[in-house]
């Protein structure tokens, strides 16, 4: 097999097994850690979904030397207050103190009672339990963790690993027969569109109506090159922080400082990494929100330092851009731009009757082991939404009951 094309297949297969890899190791964290997670919600109200999608990230999916040596599950470092057991672990800096625990349920049970006894904190008791995203958002914005994606990467895994659903059970708003099994999902349903003669129902504002486009796939160069007068190089999954920080003479620290990371070892996804501080002041005077972008994905495809983008558009760190939105990134903008959750407060409401000429909609048949929240994820939909178009109270569904999903 010739060099060159060895040289491509090596580093495609590593990553392929890196990612098989990590989710197995997910899997194997969930289905050893949610009855913890749950028990954990009932005696203190951390949603179940939110701690184990922190667990997750916190300990590499159960695998990182701080939880291995010290069971510390959720990252917390020793404080002045702390008087139990302690462990020494590089994280911002060298040699920080971290909380040794001697068993996962002491440390699932400490991080509810750091929550719950911090004033910082107390807000997120007042939330809906159920609803994840203002949780993860809510975390971030008090300060549990400094990585300006944290909330997006919190509520990412809940979605894809469907941890939503340990939340519910612990409620009693879902049977624990009726549990998807981490690692075995239910494949999604097929049925199809019925088209029929009449009004259509709009269920956005006229500028969410229109079809954005999702981020294109982009063939970046090998090697380094510039975006925005910054040195940058394109890093695929499975790459080493460290090993890219020494093949262009950067320090680890400051090429983590530059992109705004944690201090991983290695890529999961592919990305952008600048190898230079991001400049103020973006080479394009605007940038139109794709589908799928979130403002740390801007600020990587543009050059752009994560504050400067904030201040130019009266953003906050957790806010996520509705697409199709124009942000500026020269001069300040006139207004701050439409978020996605106000999109989707619009559309959690039944749809509206306008003048147009059709209506596209979905009907789906209740089967066995069924629940709100596995149908809305097959089709890409909230529970609220599913809920208001049907008149759905509660979360009970009968078998064979029909459900109406609209499409936009």
């Amino acid at each position: 097999m010739p060099l060159k094309r060895l040289l491509i297949i090596v580093p495609l297969l590593a990553s392929l097994w890196l990612r098989a890899q990590k989710s197995d190791d997910i899997y194997e964290y969930i289905n050893t850690y949610k009855e913890l997670a749950m028990q954990e919600m009932l005696r203190s109200g951390v949603p179940a979904s939110v701690k184990l999608a922190q667990g997750i990230h916190e300990t590499m999916a159960g695998k990182s030397d701080l939880v291995v040596k010290s069971n510390n599950h959720f990252g917390i470092k020793c404080k002045t207050t702390w008087t139990g057991d302690k462990v020494f672990h590089d994280d911002d800096a060298r040699g920080e103190c971290f909380r040794s625990y001697a068993s996962p349920s002491e440390s699932y049970a400490d991080h509810s009672n750091f929550l719950k006894g911090s004033p910082r904190y107390a807000f997120l008791f007042s939330l809906d339990p159920t609803d994840y995203k203002a949780w993860a958002y809510g975390l971030k914005k008090a300060g549990y963790a400094t990585n300006i994606r944290y909330s997006q990467i919190i509520i990412k895994l809940i979605e894809d690993y469907n941890l939503q659903q340990y939340s519910l059970i612990a409620l009693g708003k879902l049977s624990p027969k009726d549990e998807i099994l981490a690692g075995n999902p239910n494949k999604p349903a097929t049925h199809g569109i019925i088209t029929l003669a009449g009004p259509v129902i709009t269920t956005t504002p006229a500028a969410a109506i229109e079809e954005v486009p999702e981020a294109p796939e982009v063939a970046y160069p090998e090697g380094q090159f510039t975006i925005n007068n910054t040195k940058v190089v394109y890093a695929k999954a499975g790459s080493s922080l460290l090993a890219v920080a020494q093949q262009y003479d950067v320090s680890l620290k400051r090429l983590i400082e530059f992109n705004d990371l944690d201090q991983e070892d290695v890529l999961t996804e592919g990305q952008l990494l600048y190898l230079q501080r991001k400049r103020k002041v973006g080479a394009n005077e605007k940038h139109t929100v794709l589908r799928g972008e979130s403002l740390y994905d801007i600020c990587q495809a543009e050059g752009i330092r994560f504050e400067s983008l904030l201040e130019y558009n009266h953003l906050q760190g957790q806010d996520i851009p509705a697409a199709g939105e124009v942000l500026y990134l020269q001069a300040k903008a006139p207004a701050r731009p439409k978020l996605a959750t106000e999109v989707v407060q619009v559309t959690q409401a039944t749809p509206q009757v306008a003048d147009v000429a059709a209506v596209n909609y979905t009907t789906h048949t209740v089967q066995t082991k069924e629940t709100l929240y596995s149908i809305a994820r097959k089709y890409g939909i909230t529970v609220e939404q599913l809920k208001a178009w049907n008149k759905v109270d509660g979360f009970e569904l009968k078998i064979g009951q029909e459900l109406i999903i609209y499409k936009n």
